[in-house]
C-alpha cells in the first residue's frame, strides 16, 4: 500500500527508481510515447480512485541531503574575540524521495533552523514546494532556493527561483501541472541552535513562548511532534486516526468584501497582508455540524482533528469522496463558503 490513506486500486505498471536519472528516463519515455504516468512518493497528499490508475505509477525513492553552500561573517564581527568565521547559513539540496521528516530531523540534529516547525509531516521532500506546505507558523516557501525540476516540455532539469515556482498558500506552479517533474529542492537554513521566530500561537503557548520569541530546535521540532500527534497528524500504523492525508480541505481565504459580505465577524479569521481573510476550515466544519467521529460508510471524520478524513479500515475512496460532498455542501449551505480539496485526486473527483 503506497498512499497514507490505504485506499485506491491498482497500478497498471508499477516503476520504482532509486536514481534521479532513472525517474527522468521514465517520464521522458512516456512523454514521448504519449502514455498516461503518475508520480509517486509518500503518498501523503493523494486520493486514488477505487478502479486505481490504468498508466505507469513512477514510484520514487531517490535518497541524499548535500550541503552545497555555507555562508560565514568574521566572527569579530558577530562580537566574539578568537578570530576566524562562524557560520550563518547552509544551503542544502535534497533529494525528492528523501522522506521529509527524516529530512527535518537530521536540520535539527545539525543546528540547522528554518524548518522545524515542520516536523512530523509525513511524504517526500520532493512534494513539499508542490504543496508549499506549511504548519505552525512555517511554509517550505519561507526557506526554498530552488526547485530543480524536469521539465517535460524543453526535455531539460532547471533550476527554479522561488518566483518561478509561484508560490501561494498550499499551491505552486508545480500543483496539477504534469510539465515538471521535481528532482531535487534546495534550503537555506540559519545555523542555530534556535528555532526561527515562533509565529503560530499555540506552539508559543505549548512552549511557554511570546509569538515572535525562539526555543531551543530539539524543544520546538519535539513539542510540535507532540501536538501533532495528539491531532492524528503523524502516522501511526495502529491508530486509524492516521490513516488519512491529514488536511482534507484547505482553509478558505476570501477577499476583504467577500468576508464583510458574510457577517462572520465572531468566526474565528487571520487577516491577510493583502487584506483578504482567512478562515479555519476545521471550525466551520464542526459548526456546520460535523463533529470528531462524524462517520460514513467505513470512513469518519478523525476523532482528533476536524480537517482530516480517515479510513477506518474497510473504506473506500467512494465513500471517503461521499462524506467529503456532505461536510462541503454543508458549510456551504451553512455559511455560502466553498470547501476546496487539499489533496491531489487520481481518477476520482469531489
Amino acid at each position: 500500500m503506497y498512499t497514507t490513506l490505504r485506499l485506491g486500486g491498482p497500478a497498471g505498471t508499477l516503476t520504482v527508481a532509486a536514481e534521479t536519472d532513472e525517474a527522468v528516463a521514465t517520464v521522458r519515455n512516456a512523454h514521448a510515447k504519449g502514455s498516461p504516468l503518475f508520480i509517486l512518493a509518500g503518498g501523503s497528499n493523494v486520493v486514488v480512485g477505487d478502479a486505481g490508475f490504468a498508466g505507469e505509477v513512477l514510484l520514487l525513492r531517490t535518497r541524499g541531503i548535500e550541503v552545497i553552500e555555507s555562508s560565514a561573517r568574521s566572527r569579530a564581527a558577530a562580537g566574539w574575540s578568537d578570530g576566524g568565521t562562524r557560520a550563518e547559513s547552509v544551503v542544502v539540496r535534497v533529494a525528492a524521495g528523501e522522506l521529509w521528516d527524516d529530512f527535518v530531523e537530521y536540520a535539527v540534529t545539525n543546528g540547522w533552523s528554518g524548518i522545524e516547525c515542520l516536523s512530523g509531516i509525513p511524504g517526500s521532500t520532493g512534494a513539499t514546494p508542490i504543496q508549499n506546505v506549511g504548519a505552525y507558523g512555517q511554509e517550505v516557501a519561507h526557506t526554498i532556493v530552488a526547485v530543480h525540476a524536469y521539465d517535460r516540455q524543453h526535455d531539460s532539469i532547471r533550476a527554479m527561483s522561488p518566483a518561478e515556482c509561484a508560490f501561494a498558500y498550499r499551491s505552486s506552479v508545480f500543483k496539477h501541472n504534469e510539465r515538471f517533474l521535481v528532482t531535487h529542492v534546495d534550503f537555506r537554513l540559519a545555523v542555530s541552535g534556535d528555532s526561527a521566530p515562533i509565529r503560530y500561537a499555540e506552539l508559543a503557548r505549548s512552549l511557554g513562548a511570546e509569538a515572535g520569541d525562539r526555543a531551543p530546535l530539539r524543544q520546538a521540532r519535539d513539542t510540535v511532534l507532540k501536538l501533532r500527534a495528539g491531532k492524528g497528524m503523524v502516522l501511526d500504523p495502529d491508530d486509524k486516526d492516521t490513516w488519512s492525508v491529514g488536511s482534507f480541505f484547505t482553509n478558505p481565504v476570501v477577499s476583504a468584501s467577500r468576508w464583510s459580505e458574510l457577517g462572520l465577524s465572531q468566526t474565528p479569521h487571520w487577516p491577510g497582508e493583502d487584506g483578504s481573510v482567512k478562515i479555519p476550515a476545521a471550525w466551520l466544519i464542526e459548526h456546520a455540524g460535523f463533529p470528531k467521529g462524524f462517520a460514513g460508510d467505513g470512513v469518519s471524520i478523525s476523532a482528533k482533528h476536524t480537517l482530516a478524513l480517515t479510513n477506518r479500515g474497510a473504506g473506500t475512496t467512494s465513500a471517503l469522496l461521499d462524506l467529503a460532498r456532505v461536510i462541503r455542501d454543508g458549510v456551504r449551505d451553512r455559511f455560502g463558503i466553498e470547501l476546496h480539496p487539499e489533496p491531489v485526486l487520481i481518477n476520482c473527483a469531489l
